[in-house]
């Protein structure tokens, strides 16, 4: 999986070893010689590096100067950053263990260090035959003055276990993860965690009436599943739950709008909402935390099949409305809408819904951020919002304005499943709130949760995103 971060004593014997100051004079005179420091000196001041390394042929020393930003979220990207070079280089040399030295008790950034040298870490090579490459960095050993919090480091494990889980999940192939496999993925994580857990099969879906997700499935030669984790532990400190709903689309055709080229390639990663709903709920009940959570979680392919929905069909949802396909590529906001609808059964205090929804979401921010839309909840987003500057997965606020809501209005049904081409992002938004009527967050995570190419710590693939955010923001409720 990934290096796990342990605190240690300074009378170990190190195999690796990473200083980490916030300037020259802070440099330990223990550790570097004269030559040394007039060296790192030279590349600090008149190089501008950050990370500078030295070989002492059985192990590495390196010094890491903490960047003088004073925007903290900045500060400690940074630091994240400087962990996955530095693991990189550690990697190369096959290193199993690395301790990092804090003579300063700079506990944030260096927790950022240690976070971004794990994830850095984190391979999918499940189906290489041959592992040359695989990375062997195994434990990260902090050791500070004053001592680490424990429990802090422990949640800090938990997180960073349960990215890497999200991330194996979106890298999975459909060939080795359809819906009901996924579901059976979510209820090992659930009995692990100690989390109840339920997966509604088909049958439970026509009584139920979800014809969101049966619709979607109708062309796809394998059955659909919804399931239910639960983690309520008895000293909750909320009444009311806080629900997450993610779209589960284990591959996406578009289905009878087959979608062209090759943007079919990496349709796989459509799950990645049901994927960090899921390693969300885990963590949280890995940790223990005294929160009431519930993650939804509808999962389903989208094929072409003999009977696959079409342009034009009308579809009765869960909670009874009615839908015009106008284009069944659309097809994620229908398994969502009701998954939200079943969301009124919980009474929650909160919901949040995340999925890879829209190119529209992409082209408008790109991987760098999420867009983000709400309805009732604008303390909620505010607070939501704030984590994703602390751990750098951010959000970008779009308006939920009535008009937009005029624009997924059908002449034949209550509403229609696409929007014109503009603010596509929003109208699919919009879509979803006719589902909701409580406070209600939703988050297109098209963009940032999966890569084409490496970006640094968070990798190539799937990323991963949002199980670092959602965390963070129960951890602080």
């Amino acid at each position: 999986m990934i290096p796990s971060i342990i605190l240690t004593s300074k009378e170990q014997q190190l195999e690796h070893l990473v200083v980490v100051v916030s300037k020259l004079s802070k440099l330990p005179s223990s550790i570097f010689s004269p030559a040394e420091k007039k060296y790192l000196k030279d590349q600090v001041e008149n190089c501008k590096k950050e990370v500078v390394s030295f070989n002492r042929l059985d192990y590495m020393v390196f010094a890491f100067f903490i960047r003088e930003e004073k925007n903290t979220s900045k500060r400690l990207e940074s630091c994240r950053k400087a962990g996955d070079t530095i693991a990189s280089c550690l990697n190369g040399r096959k290193a199993a263990r690395v301790a990092i030295f804090d003579p300063e008790g700079l506990c944030d950034e260096v927790l950022a260090l240690a976070e971004g040298m794990a994830l850095g870490s984190y391979q999918f090579l499940k189906y290489k035959t041959e592992k040359e490459k695989e990375n062997t960095l195994k434990e990260i050993e902090i050791y500070s003055d004053p001592m680490f919090s424990e429990q802090r480091v422990a949640h800090l494990n938990i997180v960073l276990n349960a990215v890497a889980i999200c991330r194996d999940l979106v890298n999975e192939p459909n060939s080795h993860l359809n819906a009901t496999e996924l579901a059976g993925e979510f209820e090992k994580m659930a009995k692990e965690a100690g989390a109840a857990v339920e997966v509604m099969n088909r049958q439970k879906l026509e009584t139920l009436r979800m014809g969101g997700v049966l619709g979607v499935n109708r062309g796809s030669t394998q059955p659909p599943t919804f399931t239910v984790m639960e983690w309520n532990p008895a000293d909750a400190s909320n009444e009311k739950p806080i629900v997450f709903a993610g779209k589960g689309v284990v591959y996406d055709t578009g289905g009878m709008n087959l979608k062209p080229g090759d943007s079919m390639l990496n349709m796989k990663c459509d799950m990645a909402g049901a994927a960090t709903v899921a390693a969300t709920v885990y963590a949280i009940a890995m940790a223990k935390l005294p929160v009431h959570v519930v993650g939804l979680m509808p999962a389903t392919d989208n094929r072409p099949g003999a009977d696959a929905l079409v342009s034009g069909d009308i579809i009765t949802m869960h909670n009874g409305m009615t839908v015009e396909v106008l284009n069944t590529d659309a097809e994620g906001r229908l398994i969502l809408a009701d998954a939200l609808s079943y969301a009124k059964k919980f009474d929650p205090a909160l919901v949040i819904d995340l999925a890879t929804l829209t190119g529209a979401a992409v082209r408008a921010i790109g991987k760098f951020g999420a867009v983000a839309m709400q309805s009732q909840a604008s303390g909620e987003l505010q607070m939501l919002s704030s984590s994703g500057f602390d751990v750098y997965e951010r959000l970008v606020e779009f308006p939920m304005w009535d008009e937009y809501g005029e624009l997924v209005k059908s002449d034949l049904a209550d509403l229609k499943n696409l929007g014109p081409a503009e603010a596509g992002m929003i109208t699919a938004g919009k879509f979803l709130e006719k589902f909701t009527d409580y406070p209600y967050i939703h988050l297109d995570i098209a963009g940032p949760a999966f890569l084409d190419k490496r970006d640094s710590y968070r990798g190539q693939g799937g990323t991963g995103y949002g199980v670092r955010l959602l965390f963070d923001f129960i951890s602080k409720l």
